[in-house]
């Protein structure tokens, strides 16, 4: 992949000689929020969030979309088979034209070509960062699945992604998906209450102000067939390990939810006390063949074997400091969910009035429940009083919130019916809002580009850390 980035080096400079442009008509890209003006170019498919941005269609989205990959797989068939369902289906059918380009030259091909102006990332992570540093350089935007960088290698490519965004006068973004979801919406305004919430706690090491734990599972079941994975995504150098991958979705609810619209610099020395710790899921020959449809492990995944077992990195604990106030994060992947069972989630941000938690256990159903609990020393009355104060407020604007004291005494929940919640699979589309507008504007915060460079010097730290101390 170096040679290939030293042929692309001495390509982009010819572009840059002739005067190209990020539409390939000799002119930068000028986006006015017009019908068809974002062509998508969906380079290398190989995870299904690749298609969802498709899901449904947006008038300033072109309807001619172009995909290249290295070769026929699984990820672009995939990629492939969603889009043509959601051309047939019968409910708002969409119009998708889709023309492919394969080769080993894909990405060289790609960058010629200039046949869009927005570049989709979303598959193997191994080579996406040096796919978005590419795509900058020749004047294109990236809208980019995470993790955007897996190791440290990989954040400073991510860098000079960044610093050469502003001279191509392009932009890169990061899907994050989980600030639209409806629970966190309301956390992050529980959050901002000052009445109810007072202000964030420094917390400990041992007792973080900010901690969140989330479960995933390998082997799944969706409509009755297990879900097929590559091979690949059980490689830690393909996919990344769990402290680097997962994480960025929980850091990113850290700074949305406890920083608001404040720029948190790495280089600032606003992080601090980095510490982290993995070790790996093990997987028997018989369940990766069940996951994956392969019948052995593939030749780069032997240097993870011990005996008959494949060990995979896939979890991890980190903790750091942002501000002085202290964090702790914990990833598990187990192998299969138990009977009944799915994903789970937990997490705690504690104020000096008020601790908000959000449970996602089979005591909810394993469906996300937030809570809101009374600390000690806090007067029952005044905490009750801004409780209802503050719901009040935000019903205004989402009519359906209520709360109720739960059997613990000083624990509310905070009652978000499940039908004023859209699935995660319809955030993708307010992502890609988001960030066509931001293209229309110009005006993209510097928040959200110092921040996600924040996020990933915390994660792929923390990468070298924890296998520091393996």
């Amino acid at each position: 992949m170096k040679k290939i980035l030293m042929a692309l080096s001495v390509l982009l400079l010819l572009f840059s000689c002739t005067g190209r442009g990020s539409d390939g008509k000799g002119q930068e890209s000028t986006f006015t929020g017009e019908a068809g003006e974002i062509e998508l170019i969906v380079l290398a498919p190989g995870h299904f969030h690749a298609s969802l941005l498709q899901k449904s269609e947006m008038e300033q989205v072109n309807k001619q979309v172009h995909i290249y990959s290295r070769e026929e797989n699984a990820g672009l068939s995939q990629y492939l088979s969603a889009i043509e369902s959601f051309n047939a289906r019968e409910a708002e059918p969409t119009a998708w034209e889709s023309t492919v380009y394969t080769g080993t030259d894909y990405l060289e091909r790609m960058l010629s070509d200039q046949k869009g102006n927005v570049v989709i990332l979303a598959g193997n992570n191994r080579d996406k960062t040096e796919y978005i540093l590419a795509s900058v350089d020749a004047g294109l935007n990236v809208l980019s699945d995470k993790p955007m960088a897996i190791n440290q290698s990989d954040f400073h490519l991510l860098e000079a992604a960044y610093a050469n965004s502003a001279e191509k006068g392009v932009f890169l973004y990061d899907m994050m998906t989980e600030r639209y979801d409806m629970l966190n919406i309301i956390e992050k305004e529980l959050v901002a209450d000052v009445e109810l919430f007072g202000e964030l706690q420094q917390g400990t090491v041992d007792e973080p102000a900010v901690f969140m734990e989330s479960t995933h599972h390998f082997f799944k079941t969706v409509a009755g067939s297990p879900l097929i994975r590559p091979a690949w995504y059980y490689d830690v150098e393909q996919q990344g390990e769990g402290i680097a991958d997962v994480t960025t979705h929980l850091i990113d609810q850290l700074f949305w939810k406890c920083f608001p619209d404040q720029v948190i610099d790495y280089k600032n020395n606003e992080i601090a006390d980095i510490m982290a710790e993995h070790w790996p899921t093990e997987i028997t020959l018989p369940q990766f063949t069940s996951s994956t449809n392969e019948v052995e492990f593939p030749d780069y995944l032997q240097k993870y074997l011990d005996g008959d077992l494949l060990k995979v990195y896939a979890n991890g604990t980190l903790h750091f400091s942002v501000r002085g106030h202290h964090t702790g994060l914990k990833v598990l992947w187990n192998w299969e969910a138990p009977q009944g069972g799915g994903d789970t989630f937990k997490s705690v941000i504690k104020g000096t009035k008020a601790i908000l938690r959000t449970e996602q256990g089979s005591e909810q159903g394993f469906v996300k429940q937030l809570y809101v609990q009374r600390p000690e020393g806090v007067e029952e009355a005044a905490f009750e009083a801004n409780l209802k104060a503050s719901i009040e407020r935000l019903q205004v604007g989402y009519p359906f919130l209520s709360y109720e004291k739960t059997a613990l005494g000083d624990t509310y929940l905070i009652h978000i019916p499940v039908e004023n919640r859209e699935g995660h699979e319809a955030h993708f589309k307010y992502v890609a809002e988001r960030f066509f507008k931001y293209l229309v504007d110009r005006d993209i915060p510097d928040w959200e580009k110092t921040n996600t460079l924040t996020k990933y010097y915390i994660t792929t730290t923390a990468v070298e850390v924890a296998s520091a101390t393996k």
